[in-house]
């Protein structure tokens, strides 16, 4: 049997040519700069998403102890056995007469005995009880969510480490691959001097190149594995994945602008508005509730309700004598206000008096951010500023070094300098210019660590 192939209409061809053509197309690179590194970074953090389901759960908690003032439902329900019991109150199962029944402890056969007990009880006064643990719930909310902003701030920090990380390793890698491209070309004209017996250049010559090529050499591999390393950091954190084809949009790392806030106010705002502080704050107002409700443990709960109670055995006969309850058949209900108190004194003074501790030691810890956390920032200020002015002088440091090392090239083609002193001009530039990038790298770290401190998302 033949099978016809099949036959397309030339749109249809046309079409199928074009989804060829695109599947053979390579996949273009996903490009981003920081800031939206910054937002795939806190979109995609699991951590963060951790934090948020401790935020929910902390509400969950908030819920239930305001549900607490609501109404309270207890019930148990059975099926079970019953003595059956035939006839009325007097003897010989007669309904009237003289003489009560004695036969209570005869068996007469069983009963199926269906029971209910409930209680629709709603708290009126507590003196406090709800409230207090309700405002320490709260503040364990806040708390959490304290919890979640810092972390959202670790998030933000990390990506900007391994994003400039990345830079100034790339930045130093491609620098040091050009110098090593110059080293080179000074090396093979050395050889070649030496091999020709030109008598311009000597033997030690090449080792001082070649030493000088060694050390490059390493500095190469060291910032191809960094550069490798922040960007996969950089892949992982923005949820990309690591085999993701990502690259930076910054051709090259750049200084950022320094804060234009003074000290004092950075460290009032870092007071004001950073987590660690939220989070005290928080915590004190949680412990505060929890002393007060744990003195209100030792008082009563005022209540009202409805509370009853119903039994029904089928081979029983029933016994309407308002005198006399029958436990297998009858029921009733009333509406109910009572007090019930639950109070061990010794126990209950004890957890008033570890919540008043664990209150202070809060007020202590307090004292201590309070006195720790201008510090804190007055460090990262200093530093940032002493890396803002080093890398701006190590700027003209390196230009200068490159001068050096252009003119001490060509001097050594033309046969008027050493091959030392161009292997000391190599080293000295190679220093300048990567010492250069790796304090931009500090300085906007620097910058970084100040936003983080003071509170700050960006």
């Amino acid at each position: 049997m033949k099978f016809a192939a099949p036959r397309f209409n030339p749109a249809a061809r046309l079409l199928l040519a074009a989804g060829m053509l695109l599947a053979a197309l390579p996949v273009q690179a996903e490009t981003i700069n920081l800031q939206q590194a910054v937002q795939m970074s806190l979109a995609a953090d699991p951590r963060i998403k951790e934090r948020e389901q401790v935020v929910e759960a902390a509400r969950g908690m908030l819920q239930e102890v305001r549900g607490n003032a609501g109404w309270r439902v207890s019930a148990n329900a059975f099926v079970g056995l019953a003595p059956k019991v035939e006839g009325g109150f007097y003897q010989n199962g007669a309904y009237s007469g003289e003489m009560p029944r004695s036969d209570g402890n005869s068996f007469n056969g069983v009963s199926d005995w269906t029971h209910l007990d409930f209680a629709l009880i709603k708290p009126l006064y507590t003196f406090g009880k709800i409230e207090r643990y309700g405002e320490a719930a709260q503040g364990n909310v806040d708390l959490k969510r304290g919890e979640l902003k810092q972390t959202r701030g670790d998030t933000v920090y990390d990506t900007k480490r391994a994003y400039y990380g990345y830079l100034t390793a790339r930045d130093i890698r491609i620098f040091l691959e050009d110098m090593r491209g110059r080293l080179n070309q000074a090396i093979e004209s050395v050889e070649r001097n030496l091999k020709e017996e030109t008598g311009e250049s000597r033997q030690s010559d090449l080792y001082a190149l070649q030493t000088a090529k060694g050390m490059l050499a390493k500095y190469v591999h060291q910032s191809r594995a960094i550069e490798k390393i922040s960007l996969d950091g950089l892949k992982v954190l923005t949820g990309a994945g690591l085999k993701a084809d990502l690259e930076v949009a910054d051709a090259r790392i750049e200084p950022v602008a320094f804060p234009q806030i003074e000290l004092a106010e950075l460290q009032s705002r870092a007071l004001l508005e950073r987590p660690e502080m939220q989070q005290l704050e928080a915590g004190l107002r949680t412990r505060r509730a929890l002393v007060a409700a744990k003195k209100a443990d030792r008082m009563p709960d005022v209540y009202a309700g409805v509370i009853g109670q119903f039994n029904y055995a089928s081979q029983r006969e029933r016994l309407d004598n308002p005198y006399l309850n029958d436990p297998f058949n009858g029921g009733g209900l009333t509406p109910v206000v009572g007090v019930k108190w639950d109070s061990v004194f010794g126990a209950a003074s004890a957890r008033v008096n570890q919540a008043q501790a664990e209150l202070e030691a809060l007020n202590h810890k307090k004292a201590f951010a309070v006195a720790g956390i201008p510090f804190e920032v007055g460090e990262a200020y200093a530093n940032a500023r002493a890396n803002h002015d080093s890398q701006r002088d190590l700027a003209e440091g390196a230009a200068a070094a490159r001068r050096w090392m252009v003119a001490s090239l060509a001097d050594f083609s033309a046969g008027l300098e050493s091959a030392d002193k161009v292997a000391d001009a190599i080293k000295n530039h190679a220093l300048a210019q990567t010492e250069y990038l790796r304090t931009v790298n500090d300085y906007n770290m620097n910058v970084a660590q100040l936003a983080r401190l003071t509170g700050e998302l960006w």
